[in-house]
């Protein structure tokens, strides 16, 4: 008799686990954000967040854990349970690179993170303060070339995208500028509107507004094509420079270990969140892209991504701060 309650125990457990899918979510859902409240990974986050809510029928609550470029937050993620109850809105630097930079194996997003999608992909736009003497790429390269070191990039911090691809720019075109480093967009960009640096590559949710109202002055953009939001500006690869594609993306993950039915219900409502018009146009607002693919697209995609920017990061012996 003993045996036959201990059986009905645990296939009751079984039936009411997220294992079934059709439990879950029981109850309210936590997506840790990386990054403090206010940037382009939070305002995705937050899009997706209260749409889960609304199709899914529980609370997802934000909980932002900013700081060392992301891994604080990778790291509490990569510990938590496999259950469907804790999510993770990553993008390229907490993922891919923020590991790689401390110097600290606190993670693996190959073993310890399950994609599940992208959430948008925002392309970068080279900018530069109207005070430089550049109007075109050729321009700007032309000047880089004939006076190393004299122009300043402001970096949103050491391992970010905008930092890898001006490294990636230097060294392929053999070129030299400075590179100061901030603790994140907003005092990048503050110094860059008084004209104490002279150019950035920057996401275009961060930029817009400023480039719009002719405080900066826009010369390409990393997307594979031309944005609505900024039609006069070329791409880098319509101009000859296909290896500058650089984007930030991001991505909702669940811990490795998660039942297969949670990914599945999951994958197949954030499709349906991302096909919709109206979150298709938030996130054109924020100069992004909303960019739903399949779990295999997305761990193939993130191959990619460290296969290519990686080597970067030890090439320029990139460190945290």
């Amino acid at each position: 008799m003993r045996l036959i309650w201990i059986a009905i125990a645990a296939a009751t457990a079984m039936l009411a686990g997220p294992a079934s899918g059709q439990q879950w979510p029981a109850r309210s859902v936590k997506l840790i954000v990386p990054y403090p409240a206010g940037g382009n990974v939070d305002s995705a986050a937050r899009i997706v967040a209260d749409k889960l809510q609304e199709k899914l029928g529980q609370p997802f609550i934000i909980e932002n854990k900013a700081g060392a470029g992301g891994m604080i937050a990778g790291e509490a993620f990569a510990k938590s349970a496999p259950d469907g109850y804790t999510l993770f809105v990553g993008a390229n630097g907490p993922v891919l690179f923020a590991t790689e930079i401390n110097k600290r194996e606190a993670y693996n997003w190959k073993k310890d993170f399950m994609p599940i999608s992208t959430i948008s992909m925002t392309p970068l736009v080279l900018e530069v303060h109207p005070s430089v003497q550049a109007t075109t790429l050729k321009e700007f390269l032309d000047l880089a070339k004939r006076e190393p070191g004299k122009l300043t990039m402001a970096s949103p911090g050491p391992g970010t995208t905008n930092h890898l691809l001006s490294e990636l720019m230097q060294s392929n075109l053999e070129l030299q500028w400075v590179t100061a480093h901030y603790r994140g967009n907003a005092p990048a960009i503050n110094d860059l509107l008084g004209g104490q640096v002279q150019f950035a590559f920057d996401q275009l949710t961060v930029s817009l507004q400023h480039i719009k109202a002719g405080l900066f002055r826009a010369l390409a953009v990393t997307s594979p094509h031309r944005l609505k939001s900024l039609p006069d500006v070329p791409t880098f690869a319509e101009l000859g420079y296909k290896d500058f594609d650089g984007q930030t993306f991001t991505g909702l993950f669940a811990p490795a270990g998660t039942p297969a039915p949670v990914i599945e219900k999951l994958h197949e409502t954030l499709v349906a969140i991302l096909k919709d018009p109206a979150v298709v146009d938030k996130f054109e607002k924020l100069g992004g892209e909303a960019t739903p693919m399949t779990p295999d697209e997305f761990r193939a995609y993130l191959e990619r991504e460290d296969a290519k920017w990686i080597p970067v990061v030890r090439k320029a012996n990139i460190r945290a701060d």
